[in-house]
């Protein structure tokens, strides 16, 4: 029996892409529960942030098994689903085969310039190995004046929440992971990248510094999550 792997904070792709495939099968129920049920507000903020339009063409980056790719498909937007982790999109052909699944990793993506007229990624960012050079990635992809969506994990804006949290994600999290998942290794790993991912403000000064334009966020359910917008140059 293969041990399951987990991966270090260094993100060695291999590895990122090894883990997710041994959590793709339980990935969406277990992240339901250890979320207690924010999960689903969540991709409705980021279906209402990114706005798709019939017809227009979105990227779906770090779409696992294609959760938020579905209601994003459902205004009538042509959507890509792209991972890297081909668990991920075995998991996601299986539950959703009206979808539009590629593999792709987020700083070579296998798309040309200007393809999408919005860009997405939601608990994704933090996990590539060069975060930076997938933020340039997405937007080379990116019609100009294009839009970028990006939801990930953050830091709670008031400090007694934060410490609470922070209980929760080194403590309560793993606990229920053992539980729920079938490698809950994968699960501390989930717990200390957040911890070390910048907050609010950093993030959208990297998003910034990759050329994106009018970058802005706004928290969700208290800082827990951070929604970042962006446009592609003109």
């Amino acid at each position: 029996m293969t041990e399951p792997i987990r991966a270090g904070l260094d993100k060695a792709p291999d590895e990122v892409a090894a883990m997710f495939d041994d959590v793709a099968q339980r990935y969406d129920v277990t992240n339901t529960v250890l979320s207690m049920g924010q999960d689903r507000l969540w991709r409705k903020a980021v279906l209402a942030a990114v706005d798709p339009r019939a017809g227009e063409h979105v990227l779906d980056l770090a779409a696992g098994t294609g959760a938020s790719t579905q209601s994003l498909a459902a205004t009538g937007a042509d959507v890509i689903a792209c991972d890297f982790s081909l668990g991920m999109l075995r998991a996601g052909r299986a539950a959703r085969p009206e979808l539009n699944f590629v593999a792709g990793d987020a700083t070579q993506l296998p798309f040309a310039d200007h393809s999408f007229d919005a860009v997405t990624i939601s608990f994704g960012l933090r996990n590539i190995v060069d975060p930076d050079a997938g933020l340039r990635e997405m937007l080379r992809v990116c019609k100009p004046g294009g839009r970028l969506v990006v939801c990930e994990f953050s830091h709670p804006t008031q400090k007694a929440f934060r410490t609470v949290y922070t209980e929760y994600l080194m403590k309560a999290l793993p606990s229920i992971a053992t539980k729920m998942s079938s490698n809950p290794d994968a699960y501390v790993y989930l717990a200390e990248s957040i911890r070390a991912w910048p907050n609010q403000r950093e993030l959208a000064a990297r998003i910034s510094a990759a050329g994106w334009e009018r970058t802005a966020f706004r928290n969700l359910s208290g800082g827990i999550v951070a929604l970042h917008r962006a446009s592609a140059p003109e």
